[in-house]
């Protein structure tokens, strides 16, 4: 998902770049990455952190897709394709947080 949107900000002016496109790609790499990270601390209390932190990057994400389409700088296409993956990444990654374990939070 981070590099499709990747691939759909590239076309965008140099505003909406400065602004929204760098918020949007954060957030969307970031959930990859959190998760790389929890699973590389090497516990289960950590990679929970993580995770949480990876659901939360992908809420983020979801929350710049809407202010992009309501700033007209996605199509209809573009959002149908990226709420398909968010539609099925979500439920995934509750069920990863959900596998790795019930140790409680700090």
């Amino acid at each position: 998902m981070a590099d499709d949107i990747w691939e759909i900000v590239e076309g965008w002016n140099f505003f909406a770049k400065d602004t929204i496109c760098k918020q949007i790609v954060r957030s969307a790499d970031s959930i990859g990455a959190n998760i790389a990270e929890g699973v590389g601390r090497g516990s289960f209390q950590e990679n929970r952190r993580f995770v949480k932190i990876a659901r939360g990057s992908l809420n983020e994400t979801q929350h710049w897709l809407r202010r992009a389409y309501t700033r007209n700088l996605l199509t209809t296409e573009q959002i149908s394709a990226i709420k398909t993956i968010i539609n099925e990444l979500a439920p995934k990654l509750n069920s990863y947080l959900n596998s790795i374990g019930n140790v409680p939070d700090d």
